[in-house]
């Protein structure tokens, strides 16, 4: 294994870093509230950022989420790229490739996916023939539902669809969740369907798809979403030592006590664990290697690690960790939102033994 990062990766992650810090300031994020910032991810789309994730890869996309994680910036680039692109690309026929790829690239248009969170299951149920179906369902929360051209949803086979938006039968309500997500809950009364990979029952396998679509897609889900947490903590983490080291205690920096240097070391170990188990996660995607057993790994981290670091951040900062209105407090909302999004540890764990322990098909 090698997760050092290609020229290209690491070219598409100091742009990403550009833009995101340019932008996406305490200030600028405390007038926008809690809508999408469309200018930014204009900007992001104009240098070619969502695009660029198809020649980057998971390990690309992974990078340049960190780098939003760490100003918790407010566009949907984790969901557009894991749901839309990455997924088109791997399972899509090369019609639906022709006709989306493009404008999920430019941004005109935008994926999610109606998972009911990455650790949950399909709640949707199709009828119909394969080439005009029907979904009928509801999934309660769908991050950057209400910013959607496309959502791609599994129904109770795990088959997967690509529903528009605005299509009848698709209904879309606003949701308040603990992150400013733009998130909603989506009803499918008959909404019309078409499958990912055309009229055919199941499409044909991909170069990564050693275990279906559905599990190809939750994983890289799964992946993208832990090197987000990755980069919240690691934002929240360097609040928190930039404070602790100026902010002084009986004339001495708070950094100088050993309480503080303990849970700081402990909250950046947390961190990188979180990392290294993206990396290999999306390395092994890239590769065409099964990474099903990776993202979960990746996902227990960023769940269970990701809450200890934003909490840390959060009591570092001491009475000021309490202001609703600090920067610390934005990374304290978003490690909690990815930690509910990705599932309890617990749950994790469970499936990732139930997968270790499945008997080797053929």
């Amino acid at each position: 294994m090698d997760f050092t990062p290609t020229q290209g990766q690491r070219a598409a992650g100091a742009l990403a870093a550009e833009i995101f810090g340019d932008r996406s300031t305490p200030e600028h994020l405390a007038d926008l509230g809690g809508a999408v910032d469309v200018e930014l991810w204009k900007a992001l789309c104009a240098a070619g950022l969502p695009g660029a994730v198809a020649e980057t890869g998971l390990l690309g996309l992974v990078l340049m989420l960190e780098e939003q994680g760490r100003t918790t910036a407010q566009v949907p680039f984790a969901a557009s790229c894991a749901y839309g692109l990455l997924a088109v690309e791997a399972h899509g026929s090369a019609e639906q490739r022709a006709r989306l790829l493009p404008g999920l690239a430019d941004g005109s248009e935008v994926a999610t996916g109606a998972f009911a969170g990455v650790s949950g299951g399909p709640r949707v149920v199709a009828a119909g023939p394969p080439g005009a179906a029907r979904l009928t369902g509801t999934v309660p929360v769908v991050p950057w539902l209400c910013g959607a051209t496309v959502v791609l949803v599994p129904d109770a086979e795990r088959r997967l669809w690509l529903v528009r938006a605005d299509a009848p039968g698709v209904g879309v309500e606003p949701v308040a969740t603990t992150a400013p997500w733009s998130a909603g809950r989506l009803t499918l009364r008959g909404a019309p369907a078409e499958p990912l990979g055309g009229a055919a029952t199941a499409p044909p396998p991909a170069a990564h798809d050693a275990y279906g679509a559905y599990e190809d897609v939750l994983a890289t889900a799964r992946t993208a979403f832990a090197g987000l947490q990755a980069g919240v903590c690691a934002g929240a983490l360097a609040r928190a030592v930039a404070h602790t080291t100026t902010r002084e205690q009986f004339g001495r920096p708070l950094a100088a006590n050993q309480a503080v240097q303990l849970r700081a070391a402990e909250a950046y170990m947390d961190t990188e664990a979180i990392r290294v188990t993206a990396y290999e996660a999306a390395w092994r995607r890239d590769a065409g290697l099964d990474a099903a057993p990776h993202a979960l790994t990746a996902a227990w981290w960023a769940s269970e690690a990701g809450k200890r670091v934003v909490h840390t951040g959060q009591h570092l900062h001491g009475g000021l960790g309490a202001d609703l209105d600090h920067p610390v407090h934005r990374h304290f909302l978003w490690g909690r939102q990815l930690d509910a999004y990705l599932g309890a540890g617990a749950e994790l764990l469970e499936e990732l033994g139930a997968l270790l322990t499945k008997e080797p098909q053929g």
